[in-house]
């Protein structure tokens, strides 16, 4: 082990500096960041620095991922993922790239959600590069998780794998399950008439109105009486609502978006299907488009990474790791997807798209160490 590159020293200066470049996804705010390019080269380097064969691979124009790798023996490959992107800093309480250690806590944006994860990631393959292993090790550092996901989307298309472990931030758990989710819109159309014409006009947004009562009763009467015991109830919600064209105007439109967030075992198919039921229940007929829509996540405890893990994060903690599950939807479900063993394991902290951002640094380095060892383990193969 290269105790140097899981020092807190070397963690703390890797996650600082992480920080200290604005990488807000530009999907989401593009007036605040030019992107993850700037952020993804110095990651880059870093690895190349510390004995990894790295390289930059464009996602989109602007946007790469970076790929790292070490060794290149028979045995088993294993990823270690992060995304590098961020959400947004408006409202932020704290310098959101002026990172500060205090209290054992790093602050600043992305900090928790998920450079912390993303050093600790990169600091481990860095001790490994005198590690004699059988296997390979890659370091997936993707951007976009944050909006689209077209980073990890891009990763699994042109990389084959054994196993991935995504280190989001997770408390220190092993998180084998999460939601996936479905976006929706559901198009209503009235009669446009003037707006004394009563006997005229036909307003979609009271159509609408119907239907999100209807939704709200289904979401609150069968949706979250649907449960899975690591991630809790399935659930749905009105998103975002627009129609009409003046005041004196019956609406001849109304568009809804509708979030479903689903179970392990639920599908598109499922999901577009109770929609137009519901729909119908409230005696009213929609387009229904399920535009988007990603799986759930669900990791057979006895795979071999999960395995792994388990014994590693039982080595340096001295217990067991708490097998659990996750509400959120993480890139985790993407290599599942693409058929490999995927799990999520990660540092403690607060704030994820909150004000107030912050990561413990003492479980960074856990990480780290988690994450050396459980590498080892499992590119040594069976």
């Amino acid at each position: 082990m290269d105790s140097q590159a899981l020092s807190r020293k070397t963690l703390l200066d890797l996650l600082q500096a992480l920080i200290r470049i604005p990488s807000v996804n530009p999907g989401l705010a593009p007036d605040e960041s030019d992107g993850e390019s700037e952020i993804a080269r110095y990651a880059c380097d870093w690895l190349a620095a510390n004995g990894l064969d790295a390289r930059l691979d464009e996602v989109a124009p602007g946007r790469p991922n970076v790929v790292a790798q070490l060794g290149d023996g028979d045995g088993p490959t294993l990823v270690l993922c992060g995304h590098l992107d961020t959400v947004s800093t408006t409202g932020m309480e704290v310098p959101p790239f002026e990172p500060r250690l205090e209290n054992g806590r790093v602050y600043g944006r992305g900090s928790y959600d998920m450079k912390g994860g993303v050093a600790a990631a990169m600091a481990a393959a860095a001790a490994l590069r005198n590690h004699n292993i059988a296997g390979r090790i890659v370091v997936a550092l993707v951007v976009d998780e944050e909006h689209s996901s077209i980073g990890a989307d891009h990763f699994v298309a042109h990389h084959r794998a054994d196993a991935c472990v995504v280190t989001e931030p997770t408390e220190g758990r092993l998180i084998l399950t999460h939601k996936g989710f479905v976006w929706s819109n559901i198009v209503t159309d009235g009669r446009a008439a003037h707006g004394s014409r009563w006997d005229l006009g036909v307003s979609a947004i009271g159509k609408m109105g119907r239907i999100v009562a209807a939704l709200e009763r289904f979401d609150r009467e069968e949706l979250r009486s649907r449960t899975h015991h690591h991630v809790g109830p399935a659930s749905l919600h009105c998103a975002t609502i627009a129609g009409g064209v003046g005041l004196s105007t019956y609406a001849p439109h109304c568009r809804l978006q509708v979030e479903r967030r689903t179970l392990p075992g639920e599908s598109v198919e499922q999901v577009a299907s109770e929609l137009a039921r519901v729909t119908r229940s409230a005696g009213e007929e929609a387009e229904i488009d399920c535009f988007f829509h990603r799986a759930p996540l669900v990791c057979d405890p006895a795979a071999p990474v999960a395995r792994s893990l388990c014994a590693a994060a039982t080595a340096v903690s001295g217990k067991p790791p708490e097998e659990s599950g996750v509400s959120y939807w993480t890139d985790a479900a993407i290599f599942d997807a693409a058929g490999i063993d995927a799990l999520c394991y990660g540092p403690s902290g607060v704030g994820a798209h909150a004000a107030v951002e912050w990561v413990d640094l003492d479980s960074v380095v856990s990480c780290a160490r988690v994450l050396f060892e459980t590498a080892s383990h499992f590119c040594a193969g069976p």
